[in-house]
């Protein structure tokens, strides 16, 4: 409620405070004096104020439309004005970079540069204006410059804080131990207050280190706290995911950090020892080796040099036992002793080079030992009295080594010279050994079976996988397509063979014959091929040593026997006389032979050498090849 003097006062303030060139439209009459007038008067001002603020504001909005709607009006169809020339409406940019770190920026304006409804204060900023109190100084205040802008991952990067601690592992069915001690590293990140437990790699373990728990904030409690650094103090336990791990100790940076913050710490502890970290602990053993004895200066002097002695191994006492050749040597940069088989050729044994690996051999043990087996009780070190030395290997003397009898019956000239200067006492005295006479063994090669060629049947007595016999290409490129054809006739005692005629052709490129039987009309029986190309041997061949028939042995009337078929010649072509006559020389043509050829053609040498052979038909155009010139 207004009252009468305050009412009557405010309106003319309020009207003056207005523009000079908005006051013609609210001028308040002279004669509302009574408070009713006053009234009446206050509510045309208030309608025309109204009106005028909405011309106002249509006016200011054709000049820039805005797209946000006037509080006061409802968001309804026609009470909002949208701007149809705004083209802009890009968003504005939150993130910005503040000594060359990403920082996030709180806009100043809205979509398409339009300005913001309300602009709140961060909260850093109401911070400081609460905390900031002014200060009553004279003159000019002086500042001090502000200070680079740091962020909290940059100010604690590769900032680690590392505690140890240990956990016990609980062991199950196990009647010597019912935990184990694990050791724990864990490992706090300052820059983000993530935390890491690592289980470090033990002493005298394959194990590698290995991640107990990944880097991330650990849990703390029920409620969802997290493991702050200043929860961490020597000589307490963190539970994390229901494992309790005791914290023992830190390295110097996280005491130092520690204690800077204000942080007492306790006294460390010692990780315990387990049930089974304390039987693996086995006591020093004793060095048996003489104090007076150099081993450093026997390493430098006999370093890469070995005595080698020749030995015959005598097993025979065994089942099928006998003697073998070993070599045996003797380091003497560290007195061990290796023996090796000599590998015969065609011995029929396996490839196993070396009897003895590299040891030394012990010669005399303790008493204490003696009443046990060597197979049940491994002698140590500590057990044995003394080793084997070159003193013990004599040249001509039998040596028992692990159990097994070696007669030492020679040396090399190193191990000879090496006795005569350091053990001349020591008499060598080579023996002759038997050696075994190698008899020769013939290979055998069984009988022809009959099934393919002599040369193709015999690859399989040579090899394992047999490979095709070898050609001779040069005679094959020189008598390519030479042909020897002869007229034959079968001698048979079966009547039906009477007048059959056979055409045999003998192939000067590979030496093989085929036979071509020639057909006759209303005869009985069909011509073609009788026996494909393949080399033909003589009867009185043998498998050792075939024989096979030659252009000599195929005289006129001479009988060839084909698998068990006799074939008697009885004509030939003159391409045979001609090449027969031509190659007389190189192949030993016998001179029956020529002239049996030459009474066939009816002819000699003196007759004309134009004369025409016989009209015999080209087996060679049955196999599809072309006939022989």
């Amino acid at each position: 409620m207004l009252s009468g003097t305050h009412g009557c006062h405010g309106i003319p303030e309020l009207i003056n405070k207005r523009p000079v060139s908005d006051r013609r439209s609210a001028v308040v009459p002279e004669e509302a004096s009574s408070h009713s007038d006053l009234i009446h008067t206050l509510i045309q001002f208030t309608s025309l104020e109204k009106r005028r603020l909405t011309c106002k504001f249509v006016k200011k909005k054709s000049h820039k439309m805005s797209v946000s709607t006037t509080h006061g009006l409802p968001f309804l169809p026609g009470n909002s004005f949208r701007d149809t020339t705004k083209s802009a409406f890009h968003r504005p940019q939150t993130l910005s970079y503040k000594n060359g770190y990403a920082l996030p920026l709180r806009p100043t304006a809205g979509i398409g540069q339009d300005p913001l409804l309300s602009e709140n204060i961060l909260q850093n900023e109401m911070k400081q204006l609460s905390s900031q109190i002014p200060t009553l100084t004279y003159g000019t205040p002086t500042r001090s410059p502000p200070r680079d802008f740091i962020p909290a991952f940059v100010a604690y990067d590769k900032k680690v804080l590392r505690f140890y601690g240990y956990y016990k592992e609980e062991v199950l069915h196990s009647p010597n131990e019912h935990f184990y001690v694990q050791p724990v590293v864990i490992y706090y990140y300052l820059e983000d207050d993530s935390i890491c437990v690592m289980k470090p790699k033990l002493k005298n373990t394959n194990e590698k280190e290995i991640k107990q728990i990944k880097r991330h904030r650990l849990p703390k409690n029920q409620p969802g706290e997290h493991y702050h650094w200043k929860d961490f103090n020597l000589a307490m336990d963190m539970i994390v995911y229901n494992t309790v791990y005791r914290i023992t100790n830190c390295d110097p940076f996280t005491q130092e950090f520690m204690e800077s913050q204000g942080i007492v710490l306790n006294d460390p502890e010692q990780i315990p020892g387990d049930p089974h970290s304390s039987r693996q602990i086995q006591p020093q053993l004793p060095d048996i080796s003489s104090t007076n004895y150099d081993r450093f200066k026997q390493f430098l002097t006999m370093d890469r040099k070995v005595l080698r002695f020749f030995a015959v191994w005598d097993d025979s006492d065994s089942l099928y036992g006998e003697k073998l050749e070993v070599i045996v040597h003797y380091y003497l940069v560290d007195d061990s002793v290796e023996i090796r088989i000599v590998q015969e050729s065609n011995s029929g044994r396996d490839t196993v080079p070396v009897l003895l690996h590299r040891q030394k051999i012990p010669k005399d043990i303790k008493e204490v030992c003696q009443p046990f087996p060597s197979c049940v009780l491994e002698v140590s070190p500590q057990d044995v009295q003394e080793f084997y030395s070159p003193k013990n290997f004599r040249v001509g003397e039998e040596l028992r080594l692990m159990g097994k009898r070696f007669l030492l019956y020679d040396c090399d000239e190193f191990t000879r010279k090496y006795y005569e200067q350091h053990h001349p006492d020591i008499p060598l005295k080579p023996l002759p050994v038997q050696q075994k006479t190698q008899e020769d063994c013939k290979k055998v090669i069984p009988p022809y079976n009959g099934f393919g060629s002599l040369e193709d049947s015999l690859q399989n007595c040579l090899s394992l996988i047999p490979k095709p016999p070898k050609k001779d290409l040069l005679k094959l490129l020189e008598n390519d397509h030479k042909v020897l054809r002869y007229a034959a006739k079968l001698d048979s005692q079966n009547p039906n063979d009477e007048g059959r005629h056979f055409i045999l052709s003998y192939y000067l490129s590979n030496d093989m014959i085929s036979i071509f039987e020639r057909s006759r009309r209303n005869f009985g029986i069909l011509g073609g091929k009788f026996l494909e190309k393949t080399r033909i041997p003589k009867p009185s061949s043998t498998v050792e040593n075939p024989e096979y028939y030659g252009p000599a042995d195929f005289a006129i009337g001479a009988t060839v026997e084909v698998f068990r078929h006799r074939f008697v010649l009885t004509d030939a072509d003159q391409y045979v006389l001609t090449y027969l006559e031509s190659m007389a020389e190189q192949e030993q043509i016998p001179e029956k032979t020529l002239s049996s050829l030459r009474q066939a053609l009816g002819q000699s040498k003196a007759l004309d050498p134009n004369h025409t052979s016989l009209n015999l038909p080209d087996p060679a155009a049955d196999e599809g090849r072309p006939p022989s010139s």
